[in-house]
């Protein structure tokens, strides 16, 4: 009889783990956003998909924070990260650190998801704008205390 080697669930997935971190240890997909969640954590989860497959992905905090649009469901990306097992659940996955929406730039992506939130809000509906003053009694600006904007600012006033 041959032997044969018996492998615990542990040991097979850890060894799954590492030959996946190891082939797959940077890949590009593009797909759809799906079952985005935010928990308090400031993970992000979602599963990205195609029309016959999907994958599970993680995207942790730190690269969270430097997305420079809002997720959303639906939205089509094209995404860096790598794979790797989840070995609670012997799932695999993958973990993005970059993404950016397929077809629009992240700036203008962001920019009309800032607009569409401040519409939300009512902010640009005309019942709340305010006549600015014939003669304003205070002036703010914001800017370096030795900026060219301060000097032209005291230029004029004076």
């Amino acid at each position: 009889m041959t032997s044969r080697q018996v492998l615990t669930v542990s040991e097979l997935t850890a060894m799954v783990r590492a030959s996946l971190e190891t082939d797959f240890a940077e890949v590009w997909l593009e797909g759809e956003i799906s079952n985005l969640r935010a928990p308090g954590s400031g993970h992000l989860y979602c599963t990205l998909k195609d029309q016959t497959s999907q994958i599970r992905a993680v995207i942790f905090r730190s690269a969270a924070v430097r997305l420079r649009f809002g997720l959303e469901e639906g939205l089509q990306v094209v995404a860096k990260g790598r794979l790797s097992v989840y070995e609670p659940r012997g799932e695999y996955q993958v973990i993005l650190d970059y993404l950016e929406p397929k077809g629009r730039g992240a700036l203008q992506l962001a920019f009309e998801q800032l607009k569409r939130r401040l519409e939300d809000e009512g902010l640009f509906d005309v019942e709340g704008k305010q006549s600015l003053p014939a003669f304003p009694r205070t002036v703010g600006i914001v800017t370096s205390p030795t900026g060219a904007a301060v000097r032209d600012l005291i230029t004029v006033l004076r």
